[in-house]
Formats: C-alpha cells, structure tokens, sequence
C-alpha cells in the first residue's frame, strides 16, 4: 500500500496493462512523494476545488486528494484510465469527479462551483495550447485561483523569461502580462514512466487583478506572434505581416521601429496591440 490505502501506481499500471501513449504526450509519474510535493506547490487545498488535466493512472490524483482537496475533477481522454481512476475515486467518496474527454474542447469553468485552481502534470503535446487558452480567460480575473502546471523545463523557461533573455517570446507576455510565473523546481527525466528525453519543470502562476496594461487579448498574442515571427529582424519588417502599414502601426505606438522583438516590454507590445486595433476600427 502507498498510505492511501490503494495499490502502488506501478501495480496499478500493470494490472490494467497501462503503457504510455506517446501520441497523447503520456509520461507517468509513479513517485507519490513526488506528486505530493508539486500538490503542495500549489498552496492549501482544503477549501478549494482542483481541476486536473490528464490524470492518467491517478499518481498527483491521489497526491491531491491525500493533501487535504476538497474536490478533484480530474479530465482524461483515455478510456483506457478510466478504471483505475474509479478505483481512486471509490476510496475518497464524493472527493473525486472523473470527465471523460478532450481537455481542448471542455468547459473547465461549468465544472467548478467555489474557489478553483488547475494542477496538472500536462501531456506535453497540448501543454502550450491549454496554457494560452488559459491565460485568454474571460472575464478576467478568470475562475481559477492559481495555475500550477509542469512543462518542458524549455518551455517552462520560455514562460517565465523577461525582455532581452534569449528564452522571451511570445509565452513570456502572455503569461507576465496577466499573470505573475515562477519556476518552482526541475523533475528529472527518470522521474517518469517512461522516462521522456527531457526534464521537466514546475511552472506556478497567479493571475493578476488587472493585466499590466489594456489589451484585447487575442490581438495581443496576435501582434507577439508577429513580432517573434523574425525575432532578429527589426520591428519594422516583422510586423509587415499584420496586413497594415508597420512604420505606422510602431510610431503611433511610440516604440523605436529599429528595436527588435525581444527588448520589447509586456507594456510596449500592449501599446502596438491596442494601436493595432484602432488602425483596424475594432
């Protein structure tokens, strides 16, 4: 037993003959003082409800849980999970809900009916994806309290990179503009089955109450898409793919249009993008 009550996760794997998918971006994490530790990352959990997304066997489910979570709900696509979750939610009644399907296409939202945060060990295929659909949350303030979510340390690194690090992009203003990201600490590739060619890295964030500067967010991410398109290139000729005319576009922004993409601050970008959307009438 794992001082749960349930089996170790290795016997738990075998017994439903779990092997990890690569083409759903699967890497089990099977160390329960592991999965506890990054459950206690994300602060107290007593009062709060956990959204968790690709659970697999259920190792920082029950991590979750035996931290003191109020409620799981954990979302899984693979039916072939499933079972073994039941097992873990049989054993903590009422404390964990299992949604079966595509995290992409669920309303994380409707799921939740009091205080919230994600926590999620994510597959790493769709980590990006889910990451910016979070941090696009509207209204804002969003219906999460904290985000605590492991990355590709690369990836991880990109998020909570600042202006003139090699890592800033288009990651780093998204998340700094309407969060504030930390890296928490590194998992070692051994950490996992099976072992991915990386390591991995906790990456915790809070929204903040009002983003750095207005923007509408979609155009934002739209003008950093541009401008970390030909990062070494000036802004001048990055921004050219916007459809509108560039050297307009950056004076009436106030900005250098000799400055390149990665000196830009979060605020900065904010000014093209709100610029952007006055040049175009929306």
């Amino acid at each position: 037993m794992s001082g749960d009550g349930l089996p170790p996760l290795r016997e738990v794997i075998a017994a439903h003959e779990l092997r990890a998918k690569k083409s759903l971006g699967q890497n089990f994490l099977l160390d329960l003082n592991l999965t506890r530790r990054i459950a206690r990352a994300a602060g107290a959990l007593e009062d709060h409800e956990i959204v968790e997304v690709g659970p697999g066997p259920g190792g920082l489910t029950r991590a979750l849980l035996m931290e003191g979570a109020k409620r799981v709900i954990a979302i899984e696509r693979d039916r072939r999970c499933i079972d073994a979750l039941q097992e873990i939610e049989k054993a903590y009644p009422g404390r964990l809900t299992i949604v079966e399907g595509d995290a992409l296409e669920v309303d994380m939202a409707s799921l939740v009916s009091g205080p919230a945060r994600i926590v999620a060990n994510l597959p790493y295929n769709v980590a990006t994806v889910l990451l910016v659909g979070w941090l696009q949350s509207e209204p804002w303030p969003p219906w999460f309290e904290s985000l605590t979510l492991m990355f590709q340390k690369e990836v991880a690194e990109r998020i909570i990179a600042a202006p003139g690090a090699k890592s800033y992009g288009r990651l780093a203003v998204l998340a700094g503009w309407r969060t504030q990201a930390e890296k928490l600490f590194d998992v070692d590739r051994a950490a996992f089955t099976p072992p991915p060619k990386v390591t991995s890295s906790i990456v915790h964030l809070v929204p903040r109450n009002e983003p750095l500067a207005p923007a509408n967010p979609k155009t934002l991410e739209k003008v950093v898409a541009a401008a970390f398109n030909q990062r070494r290139k000036m802004i001048r000729a990055s921004l050219k793919s916007l459809g509108v005319d560039a050297g307009a576009l950056i004076t009436e922004a106030g900005l250098d249009p000799q400055e390149r993409a990665e000196r830009l601050t979060i605020e900065e970008f904010c000014a093209l993008a709100r610029t952007f959307d006055a040049m175009k009438g929306t």
